[in-house]
């Protein structure tokens, strides 16, 4: 069954959400959220610093720290983790997952350096997309910055720095509830070697209906969704149980 993933967006401490990364609305205690999707059932919980790049580090220490003592599924933190000891740091609060994007291009041996300490499987590199017309081009900056790198590229460069997991998130969709880019789930999930993760878009149960098809896709996060209960996490856990159970892809 495709992992369900609860995506909360962070800006001081508060949760937040926006359409295509701007025009973000506050939504309240991201606390309260995470403990709620994690009762409900949800397979893991991803906590993204939205403003990390304005400091130069992830300032959730203390919502992690809370969070972690509560729930019991893998808990992936993003967003500001320039360093090696950022990293540290993020997985002495007790993240099981970190999620890197902008560092990566400048500092090609932090995830490497991350991985041979906590493994591949600690290391999701996260990839923030804007169809070009002809393919899909990496963002970085929250996805304010343009990279001039390409979706193939850039998973192919994300693998061999040794990554373990793949989160795309597509900029076009993201916060608007129009459904999921199912072209894209498609083209990643078929070019990485590791699991793949597809973000941006979700809205309703048929959306995760028509995303769960694409049997090579190992999870979906949603915000948007959950956040305003338009959809229920076991809802779309059970939207998922149409499709044939997927076989773990390993690392090798």
């Amino acid at each position: 069954m495709m992992r369900i993933i609860s995506r909360l967006d962070i800006k001081s401490n508060n949760l937040i959400k926006g359409i295509r990364f701007e025009g973000l609305r506050k939504l309240g205690d991201p606390d309260s959220f995470a403990v709620r999707y994690y009762n409900a059932g949800i397979d893991e919980i991803l906590l993204m610093d939205t403003v990390a790049s304005l400091y130069g580090r992830n300032q959730l220490s203390s919502l992690i720290e809370s969070v972690a003592k509560k729930i019991f599924v893998p808990l992936t933190i993003g967003g500001g983790i320039r360093t090696f000891e950022d990293a540290q740091h993020l997985f002495n609060l007790g993240a099981d997952k970190v999620a890197i994007n902008s560092a990566s291009f400048s500092n090609l041996e932090l995830i490497g350096k991350i991985a041979s300490q906590y493994g591949s499987q600690a290391v999701v590199g996260s990839i923030e997309t804007i169809w070009r017309g002809q393919d899909w081009e990496c963002m970085y900056e929250q996805g304010r910055e343009r990279s001039g790198v390409f979706l193939e590229k850039r998973i192919n460069s994300l693998v061999d720095m040794g990554v373990g997991e793949i989160l795309v998130t597509s900029v076009d969709l993201d916060g608007t509830q129009k459904g999921f880019d199912l072209k894209l789930a498609e083209v990643a999930s078929s070019i990485s070697p590791v699991p793949v993760v597809v973000g941006g878009g979700c809205g309703t149960l048929e959306d995760i209906i028509a995303i769960s098809k694409i049997r090579e896709l190992s999870a979906i996060a949603i915000g948007s969704a959950f956040h305003f209960d338009n959809i229920s996490v076991r809802d779309a856990k059970n939207a998922t149980l149409s499709t044939p159970v997927q076989e773990e892809r390993r690392i090798d």
